[in-house]
């Protein structure tokens, strides 16, 4: 016999205790990665910063917006810039930038290794969908103080602004993962792209388009966006119905995931 004790009692004394963060603190994480993956990246860097700085200063400063048919009753100039500059720069963050990334990270495995982490799928996305408010936030800030230093006058609804950058935040990432995780890394650079530029130029992001066409993009996320985000900063109101429209869509875009998005490359 051995004087040795039964390594049963010892063994049984406690749980092994986990290194795992909180899911909190690993969303936290991938969201913070994500806002430095954005900010280091060239051509994000241009979607989200350089493009809209530019086109609001092109826009206030010279005759652009009264030669493409914008209406001169809205607001001075830089009023309607800022406003049509403040969706163009959720657009190209979330839609664009977003788009493109997320589709050359599948391309190359990054998603389906950080979806078998103990992050998952919805911590990844969830991590996306903070740093993307957190950059919009940054890009907001720098719009509204160049537009101030170019003589911005109008009286904004904080709250409609708000609510605008959110819905149309979410509804546009969850429609740029759905074209990321479902179409080839090629396609999505190209469609995002061609995309982008469509609903800059006429699809009711800077000016209201008129007639039929206005009634059409004004159900389309990126016009019910426009919408949005001149009644705020124009009229000093909250557009209720575009508001509604960027929800449905952003649900329409999360199911879409759900059912299509895959974490693998092809």
């Amino acid at each position: 016999m051995s004087g040795r004790p039964a390594p049963k009692a010892a063994t049984a004394a406690a749980p092994p205790a986990s290194n795992e963060a909180p899911p909190a603190r690993r969303i936290a994480a991938q969201a913070a990665f994500e806002v430095r993956s954005i900010v280091r990246n060239g051509e994000q860097l241009l979607l989200s910063v350089l493009v809209p700085v530019g086109v609001l200063i092109a826009l206030s400063t010279t005759r652009i917006l009264d030669a493409v048919g914008a209406d001169p009753q809205a607001g001075p100039r830089v009023d309607v810039a800022t406003a049509g500059v403040l969706g163009l720069a959720i657009a190209s963050t979330a839609f664009a930038g977003q788009a493109i990334a997320t589709a050359f990270e599948r391309r190359y495995g990054v998603l389906r290794q950080l979806a078998t982490t103990p992050l998952g799928a919805g911590g990844l996305v969830l991590g996306k969908l903070i740093a993307v408010c957190a950059v919009v936030a940054s890009q907001f800030a720098l719009i509204f103080a160049i537009a101030a230093a170019l003589g911005f006058s109008a009286l904004v609804s904080v709250p409609g602004v708000l609510l605008a950058g959110v819905l149309g935040t979410a509804s546009l990432v969850s429609l740029a993962l759905l074209m990321a995780g479902t179409l080839r890394a090629e396609a999505t650079l190209a469609g995002a792209n061609i995309v982008w530029v469509l609903m800059a130029g006429a699809g009711g992001i800077l000016i209201a388009p008129p007639g039929l066409w206005g009634q059409i993009t004004a159900i389309l996320p990126f016009g019910a966006l426009g919408d949005a985000m001149r009644a705020a900063v124009l009229a000093g109101t909250i557009d209720w119905p575009a508001l509604a429209v960027m929800a449905i869509w952003a649900v329409l875009g999360v199911a879409g995931c759900r059912a299509w998005f895959s974490f693998d490359g092809r």
